[in-house]
C-alpha cells in the first residue's frame, strides 16, 4: 500500500513551537538511522529558518544558527548525523548546484533541509519530507508532506504526536 502524499497540518502559534517541530523532526530523523532530505517551502518570514534551528538544534547544536543565504550551504558535519542546510534564495541558476558539487551532500547519511528548493529544480533529488509554512491568524500553519517511504514513516510518528506536539 502506497502511502506517499500523506500530509499532517499543524498550527504553530510562534517561533517556539516552530522551533519544536524542528526538534521533533530531528528526534525523528535520528531514530531512523537513514539520510533525509527536507524540503522548507513557504513565503520570506515564514519560519523556515526557525524551523531548520530547531532540527540543527535538536541533534545537538548549541551555536548560532543562520540562514545560509550569502553562503548557500552552511554545513553542521559534527553533528550525528550531519546536517547540511541550504538556502537557494540567491541562486541564480540551477546549474550552479553542480559547480558546488550538491550531490555529494544527498548520500544516504545526512539530513539535508532545503529552503527555496523550486530554485534546485532538476538538480536536486526528490525531498523525503515536505513542510510548507503560511500565516494563519496570529501564527503559522504548516502542512508537512511525504514524498518517501522514510517520509511517510516519520509523518506517521508525527501524526501520533497530534496538533499541540
Amino acid at each position: 500500500m502506497s502511502i506517499f502524499g500523506n500530509e499532517r497540518r499543524l498550527f504553530l502559534e510562534g517561533e517556539a513551537e516552530t522551533e519544536k517541530l524542528g526538534r521533533e523532526l530531528a528526534r525523528l530523523a535520528k531514530e531512523s538511522d537513514q539520510g533525509l532530505t527536507v524540503f522548507l517551502e513557504g513565503d520570506l518570514g515564514m519560519g523556515k529558518t526557525t524551523l531548520s534551528r530547531g532540527v540543527i538544534r535538536g541533534l545537538g547544536h548549541k551555536g548560532a544558527v543562520k540562514s545560509p543565504t550569502y553562503t548557500i550551504v552552511e554545513p553542521y558535519e559534527d553533528l550525528t548525523p550531519p546536517i547540511y542546510h541550504f538556502d537557494l534564495y540567491r541562486l541564480g541558476h540551477p546549474e550552479e548546484l553542480e559547480y558546488m558539487g550538491i550531490r555529494d551532500y544527498f548520500n544516504g547519511q545526512s539530513i539535508c533541509l532545503i529552503e527555496w528548493p523550486e530554485r534546485g529544480e532538476g538538480l536536486l533529488p526528490a525531498p523525503d519530507l515536505e513542510v510548507h509554512l503560511e500565516y494563519q491568524g496570529e501564527g503559522r500553519s504548516a502542512v508537512v508532506r511525504a514524498g518517501s517511504e522514510l517520509g511517510a514513516s516519520l509523518l506517521n510518528e508525527l501524526e501520533l504526536i497530534g496538533p499541540d506536539h
